[in-house]
């Protein structure tokens, strides 16, 4: 498991990323996997509504996992970063990439 600095070093990272690639604001895609639960994928959908979303959702082949894409405008790469961890803290066991 990561710890808190590995984990505040990653975001730290990501965010010297995003200002290099991206002009802002700027059209951002997440992409999550979560077991296939139809909670978990509601609490995902519901940290992104009323934001204007698109949200898409693919099964595994097996059923057992979903991917879980939203695309949405996002007006900086700090944004993109609070959203990243208020779906870490608030959905159990959620993977993002």
């Amino acid at each position: 498991m990561a710890t808190d600095s590995d984990a505040e070093a990653f975001y730290k990272k990501l965010e010297a990323q995003l200002y290099e690639t991206n002009s802002w604001p700027s059209e951002y895609l997440y992409k999550f996997i979560v077991k296939s639960d139809l909670q978990k994928i509601a609490e995902i959908e519901a940290i992104f509504d009323n934001m204007g979303a698109v949200i898409n959702t693919i099964e595994s082949k097996k059923g057992k996992y979903t991917s879980v894409s939203v695309n949405l405008q996002m007006r900086d790469p700090n944004a993109v970063i609070d959203k990243y961890k208020e779906v870490a803290e608030k959905v159990d066991g959620v993977i993002s990439l």
